[in-house]
């Protein structure tokens, strides 16, 4: 909880991916709140007042993953929202001018999301959601100790870039600092 509020206020683009790790985390211990004090919470060097905190917060995760239906898969309408709220700066920054440094990015980013799409990407998604399920998939892999491949890494270094560029503008947005 501590670290999505402040990954949330200073990189968007970490929250997000740090969320659906969380939503991982919850399926992997059943979804059962007592499995997640005892192997995640209780091993957490905390106050007893903020443990009890962090396992309020899984708890209410868990309560919002159950009336939402994404108990075996898919992402909370909170993560969701992140998605939609990125997809429409994407898309002004992309209209306007004024961003030739992210248009740059994009237009770098943007042959690896067309080959990922045309490897089975849902086409229906944002190009974005694209970006961050290529990225978590590959974090994913890391933490399995798998090989990555010098294209894999090509990929994640040029979504990498273009998802840090929006994560600014996202910040520079919410304290209306942006002008289009």
């Amino acid at each position: 909880m501590f670290v999505s509020k402040l990954l949330k206020e200073r990189n968007i683009a970490e929250y997000l991916i740090y969320m659906w790790q969380i939503e991982d985390l919850i399926r992997a211990n059943g979804c059962d709140i007592e499995k997640i004090k005892c192997s995640i919470v209780g091993s957490c060097p905390l106050t007893d007042e903020q443990k009890s905190e962090l396992t309020q917060w899984y708890a209410d995760l868990i309560e919002m993953m159950h009336c939402e239906g994404v108990m075996e898969r898919g992402h909370l309408q909170i993560n969701k929202n992140v998605i939609t709220w990125l997809t429409d700066l994407h898309l002004q920054l992309l209209r306007s001018p004024k961003f030739p440094y992210y248009h740059s990015a994009y237009y770098k980013a943007l042959p690896y999301i067309v080959e990922l799409r045309a490897k089975g990407a849902d086409k229906e998604e944002p190009e974005l959601e694209t970006c961050f399920e290529a990225l978590y998939g590959i974090l994913l892999l890391k933490l399995q100790k798998k090989e990555i491949s010098e294209e894999t890494k090509k990929a994640q270094e040029a979504l990498s870039t273009l998802l840090a560029i929006l994560s600014n503008y996202y910040i520079e947005d919410k304290k209306g600092e942006l002008e289009f």
